[in-house]
């Protein structure tokens, strides 16, 4: 099939769209929506000058998505002095899954002269994601402990390193599959609290004063997308899934999207179209500004509870 904008093969078909790209066309579509979500969310203010640049932490794990991110922030950044890049690699312990993945973020992180950190579930919270998923003290998926812990690491060193932004490379697939989860759940308050830099601009958003802004550059491009981007532009990337995820609730929903989007191309966009005004509603409803937030009592971070979500989870994982 040759391209819908010239006469060269295609590499891709975007159902939804009913386009065909060849390469050239397809990583320009990817690079300019990427690039529009960056002008759309405000995300380098206009006031901001070389002589007081911003910093953006990237939560960089080495799979594709954040490989993606990383090329494309560091690329569209590289001469603009307003901007400066910390890539942030965080280690869960999960044996043969992120000793490998750290390869990969070691030689992008190098090829493309980005600071480079790396923190570890080991030294944080002395323990590893492996021995969690088989004590599970409180018979949740491994998944819902891994992502409190990796939020709170991510929030930490983003505020440790002076960040501006935190920036994550959720894609299109990963957003639907929220809004599914908390829409699934009857989690309004968390459909009002995610209506953040992923869902509207700086400028308006519903940010708690205590965290940093967080921006999903990516949010906009399909996860099959975001994989032949990184395949054609030969970036390192480690492809496996974590072997704990098949057992958390998003790879049921990630499998029915799957159905859906197949049956009806155009669903993951809907979703998240009719999610944006969702949870704008919700956010002013609950008045997300105002939220009283205060400092855990344990570790100081902020928190709405006496004591956060993640030393609890903590006390518990230790305590077995």
């Amino acid at each position: 099939m040759d391209c819908t904008k010239c006469d060269r093969d295609a590499v891709m078909h975007a159902a939804y769209s009913g386009a065909h790209l060849c390469e050239p066309h397809f990583l320009d579509s990817v690079e300019r929506r990427v690039r529009r979500r960056i002008r759309t969310d405000n995300m380098l203010s206009p006031d901001t000058t070389p002589d007081d640049p911003e910093t953006w932490v990237i939560g960089l794990s080495g799979g594709k998505d954040s490989a993606v991110l990383t090329d494309l922030i560091e690329e569209t950044f590289r001469d603009d002095p307003r901007v400066e890049l910390i890539a942030l690699t965080i280690h869960e312990g999960i044996a043969g899954y992120r000793d490998e993945s750290l390869d990969a973020c070691t030689t992008l992180a190098a090829d493309r002269d980005i600071r480079h950190e790396l923190v570890t579930y080991r030294e944080e919270f002395d323990v590893a994601m492996d021995d969690v998923a088989d004590d599970d003290p409180l018979d949740m998926a491994p998944c819902a402990y891994c992502g409190v812990f990796r939020r709170d690491l991510l929030a930490k060193y983003a505020d440790e390193y002076d960040a501006d932004k935190l920036l994550t490379g959720h894609n299109l697939d990963d957003e639907a599959e929220t809004a599914l989860m908390n829409i699934l759940e009857g989690n309004v308050t968390q459909i009002a609290t995610h209506f953040d830099a992923s869902l509207g601009s700086f400028d308006d958003r519903a940010e708690l004063d205590a965290m940093i802004p967080r921006a999903k550059p990516l949010r906009d491009i399909p996860e099959k997308e975001v994989a032949l981007y990184a395949q054609l532009r030969d970036l390192p990337v480690h492809m496996a899934e974590c072997p704990h995820a098949s057992e958390s609730f998003r790879s049921d929903l990630q499998e029915v999207l799957l159905e859906l989007e197949d049956r009806r191309p155009g669903t993951r966009h809907s979703i998240m179209a009719g999610y944006e005004e969702l949870a704008g509603i919700a956010a002013d409803e609950y008045n997300t500004d105002d939220a009283d937030v205060g400092e855990c009592s344990d570790c100081g971070a902020p928190t709405t509870r006496d004591r956060c979500r993640k030393c609890t989870l903590v006390d518990a994982v230790t305590s077995v």
